[in-house]
C-alpha cells in the first residue's frame, strides 16, 4: 500500500510532489529546503541555520508519519558550496547522534529555491 502524506506543520510543497510517501514500512521524505513552515518564508543565513531548519522539516515530516530521525536509514545532502560541508556536518551530527544513517553528500550548482544553500531528503524504515 502506498500513502501520500502531507503532515500538518510542514512546509507546503512548491511543486507537484508529496512531502512524504509511505510504501509499506518505508517512508520517503522529499527534499527539504530551509523554509519555515509557520511563515512559508525562506530561512537564510549561514549554513548551520539553514541546515537546522531543513532537519527540523524532515523531523516534522517523519513525526507526521509516525516515525523519528532514529528511523532514518539513508539521506542525500545537496550543498551549493563545498565550503559549507563542515558547518552542515556539525548540525547534522547534532540531529542524528549515534543513529547515523547512510548518506550521500554532493555539491550542486544551484537548488530550485533561490538562495538556499542546502537541501536534504531522507528514507526511513518504520514497521507499522
Amino acid at each position: 500500500m502506498i500513502e501520500r502524506i502531507s503532515p500538518p506543520g510542514v512546509p507546503a510543497p512548491r511543486g507537484p510532489y508529496s512531502p512524504a510517501v509511505r510504501a509499506g514500512d518505508f517512508i520517503y521524505v522529499s527534499g527539504q529546503v530551509p523554509i519555515d513552515p509557520a511563515t512559508g518564508q525562506v530561512v537564510s543565513g549561514d549554513i548551520k541555520l539553514e541546515t537546522r531548519q531543513v532537519l527540523n522539516n524532515i523531523k516534522a515530516n517523519l513525526e507526521g508519519c509516525g516515525a523519528s530521525l532514529a528511523d532514518v536509514i539513508k539521506t542525500s545532502v545537496y550543498l551549493t558550496e563545498v565550503k559549507d560541508f563542515a558547518g552542515m556536518n556539525e548540525v547534522y551530527a547534532e540531529f542524528f547522534g549515534v543513529a547515523k544513517p547512510a548518506r550521500t553528500t554532493v555539491t550542486v550548482l544551484a537548488l530550485p529555491l533561490p538562495g538556499a544553500k542546502v537541501e536534504i531528503d531522507a528514507i526511513a524504515y518504520k514497521a507499522k
